[in-house]
């Protein structure tokens, strides 16, 4: 039986570690192809781990394809490219490298926990897909994909959302940049755009490549202004009322009514609503959504299954008003769907039975646990009493205002050497003149648990 230690692991949980040993060992062919591994408690007892960090550790292997189970006998090794050849061992190094470069906290980075991924669940459910599905899997999928998958988004959007939509109007993607292009090509791209300043610098770049004239409007206390918005020449909008990244504004109901009024004066304004961040609200209902008071059919609604389950599962899906439908189909049902049906099956099954709910109340217990944590150690801690929090109660970032005398820029070089990264709201605005210094945008999602308390420490230390 193969025995593995795990002193270097660093922060990473055992069940990763675990699965690394295993697939180095599939990959160079230290387990040969159909050879069985231990059973899950043979294993555990081994090496002394619990039998969940062994699930977790098959499950992303089983997931991955670097193995296989067959039902009442266990796990079995599967064939796979032996990268001890050419090219690929090079491959396998940079991936090394990259590790390496590690901070040991990072703020800036908007992670989430790998540990808190339903393995079992996701891998149980990809399973069934692959045996009860048959002929399904192999079939084309329609332009707006299966309608497994958007009948379950239509369901979950209006339990939790409060949207009332049909799955006709859900058009799903292999990500948000992806539907973006849609979107630019649906409504035109000799539209100009106003994009939020500061914010996701991305989302600038996506229309910008794709040949759309931006325009930058600033931010007051709601959210967009409302009076650089009319002074502009834009006909559409792209907002994130939910929870703006990167100040964490909630955008009013007076505001939103005031976009809306906005939209409805021209023909051919729209408002793209990206709701990326709105299942993690610690406090109150979640925030209605502008499409669930939008009378006009004047808002695209976006969202993503890449921060809620996570970034590795590329699936997005927008919502267009019954207007744009027949616009959509008629001009561009010719693009092929871009996510795998089998893919889509799966998710639609970790929706319809009630797991996708479940995860997320887990997730959210699980971050306002950790968030509560990296508050509480900001304020006993040696600057805490220079420190003031803002925005922290919705989403998976708030902001941190620190009386200071150094700059940005001083100190985030000095919080690098210390081993942590971090970024500023300065960082997030496209005209310079708008700027606001000593405001930290604390990222906290992709932190772990057990090392919070140092990582604050070792932040405090920059500034004593």
């Amino acid at each position: 039986m193969q025995t593995y230690t795990f002193e270097n692991r660093g922060k990473n949980p055992l069940y990763i570690c675990l699965y690394e040993e295993i697939k180095s060992d599939i990959l160079h062919g230290r387990l040969l192809p159909d050879s069985k591994l231990p059973s899950k408690r043979n294993l555990a007892e081994h090496l002394k781990l619990s039998i969940v960090t062994i699930e977790n550790a098959y499950a992303q292997l089983s997931l991955e394809g670097y193995i296989y189970s067959v039902e009442k006998k266990g796990y079995f090794v599967n064939k796979v490219q032996d990268l001890t050849q050419g090219k690929a061992i090079i491959k396998e190094k940079t991936y090394i490298d990259k590790t390496e470069e590690k901070f040991y906290a990072d703020f800036k980075s908007n992670n989430i926990s790998s540990k808190m991924f339903p393995f079992s669940v996701w891998a149980k459910l990809m399973r069934e897909t692959l045996t009860q599905q048959d002929s399904l899997l192999l079939e084309s999928i329609p332009y707006n994909g299966l309608l497994q998958l958007r009948v379950a988004i239509a369901d979950h959007l209006y339990h939790f959302r409060g949207m009332s939509v049909s799955a006709d109007q859900i058009v799903i993607g292999a990500g948000t940049e992806y539907l973006y292009s849609l979107i630019i090509q649906l409504l035109g791209k000799e539209k100009t755009f106003a994009l939020e300043d500061p914010g996701y610098k991305k989302i600038s770049k996506v229309y910008e490549s794709n040949g759309v004239n931006c325009c930058f409007i600033g931010m007051d206390n709601s959210g967009l202004s409302l009076s650089e918005l009319n002074k502009s020449q834009a006909e559409v909008v792209h907002i994130s009322p939910a929870h703006h990244f990167p100040t964490g504004i909630v955008m009013p109901i007076k505001r939103r009514h005031e976009l809306l009024e906005w939209a409805a004066t021209k023909e051919e304004r729209y408002i793209i609503e990206d709701d990326y961040d709105s299942e993690f609200r610690f406090s109150g209902k979640p925030v209605q959504t502008l499409q669930s008071i939008d009378t006009n059919q004047k808002v695209i609604y976006v969202n993503t299954f890449t921060k809620s389950i996570a970034p590795s599962i590329r699936i997005s899906y927008m919502v267009l008003p019954h207007n744009l439908v027949e616009r959509y189909i008629s001009n561009m049902s010719f693009y092929s769907c871009t996510v795998s049906g089998f893919e889509q099956i799966t998710l639609a099954k970790f929706i319809s039975k009630g797991y996708f709910e479940r995860h997320i109340n887990r997730m959210r217990n699980y971050y306002k646990k950790l968030r509560d944590k990296v508050i509480l150690t900001l304020k006993c801690s040696s600057f805490g009493p220079r420190l003031t929090i803002l925005e922290e109660n919705s989403g998976l970032h708030f902001l941190l205002k620190v009386k200071t005398s150094m700059a940005d820029t001083e100190i985030s070089s000095a919080a690098e050497k210390a081993g942590i990264k971090i970024s500023f709201l300065s960082e997030y605005y496209h005209d310079s003149e708008r700027k606001v210094s000593g405001i930290m945008i604390v990222n906290y999602s992709g932190l772990e648990y057990e090392i919070a308390e140092n990582a604050i420490n070792l932040l405090a230390t920059i500034f004593e």
